[in-house]
């Protein structure tokens, strides 16, 4: 029997493919990964000969080097065969810190700016040793980097679609609808429907799950919203409800509540609930102080909760 051509296919191969993509030429590439653009096109050449098929069009010339359909598909694995060896070097680095290092943490904009604060000093307490280091971002990107290994650790809105991540739920936090303080709405004594709320302008996110769970949950009630202005800050949404430019329907964890300039009105039930827990890599190793700080965080969220009730 024939040896498999496909076993002789190495990281660096990949990695010359990679390269060509991202920059579009084999000379661009070849200084990206600090080689020469023979190298990289010789490594080029024997990914094409072990995989039987060409991978990228050179036209030569100006013209940018471009991935061949096969190309593209061999890209796809090739980005998530180094993402998981840069997870396993992220494990190896991990084990060997022990409990001292660093623990790497994503967050999207209203965790870090509610939960985080509280939640570090309590972990700082007991893990002094331990240097969190934080990244900012929507939901896809702290996904992205804990598949990668950039991330130990991340909050996210749950449910996860897919991707090789474990979630523990930490918090329910309700929607509420904020009104600039003294408007008809803010001295109802029920509160209103969507179809009253979308009589009203909306001030929304633009891009964010918070902005797709509430169009979604209108439009399921046969309304079509109209935003008079969107953002993806939570304080700059607050600041334009207060001066009067709309309504917002948004999560009762984004908004300042000490602003005597807006009122919360609550929903009771009208739009379920956002889940907001932290997720890992599940192939990954988690050390103790990850372990730990999940566990602080649920603390946190069991007496934010309770407060709340």
């Amino acid at each position: 029997m024939e040896p498999d051509s496909w076993l002789g296919v190495e990281l660096r191969h990949l990695a010359a493919l990679q390269a060509i993509a991202e920059h579009g030429s084999f000379g661009r590439a070849a200084e990206a990964l600090g080689y020469t653009q023979s190298a990289v096109s010789q490594q080029l050449a024997q990914l094409e000969k072990l995989v039987g098929q060409r991978l990228v069009d050179r036209p030569g010339g100006a013209r940018p080097a471009q991935l061949t359909e096969a190309g593209r598909m061999l890209l796809v694995h090739a980005d998530a065969i180094v993402a998981r060896l840069r997870a396993a070097r992220a494990d190896l680095s991990a084990l060997a810190s022990g409990e001292a290092g660093a623990l790497r943490v994503g967050a999207f904009q209203s965790a870090g700016a509610r939960l985080l604060p509280q939640l570090l000093y309590r972990f700082s307490e007991a893990w002094p040793r331990v240097e969190v280091s934080l990244t900012e971002g929507e939901d896809d990107v702290l996904i992205a980097a804990l598949e990668a290994g950039d991330l130990d650790l991340a909050f996210l809105v749950l449910p996860i679609s897919s991707g090789p991540v474990e979630t523990t739920e930490l918090l329910r936090d309700p929607y509420v609808l904020v009104t600039q303080a003294g408007s008809p709405l803010s001295r109802r004594r029920t509160p209103p429907s969507f179809r009253d709320i979308a009589r009203l302008p909306l001030v929304g996110y633009r891009s964010c799950i918070g902005a797709r769970q509430v169009e979604a949950r209108m439009r399921a009630a046969g309304i079509e919203p109209s935003f008079a202005f969107r953002s993806d800050d939570n304080a700059t949404i607050q600041e334009m409800v207060a001066a009067g430019m709309g309504v917002a329907v948004i999560p009762r964890l984004t908004v300042n509540e000490s602003d005597s300039r807006i009122h919360l009105v609550d929903l009771e039930g009208r739009m379920p609930p956002r889940l907001i827990g932290l997720a890992w890599h599940r192939d990954r190793y988690r050390p103790p102080a990850a372990e730990a700080f999940v566990d602080a965080a649920r603390d946190l969220c069991r007496e934010l909760e309770v407060a709340a009730a």
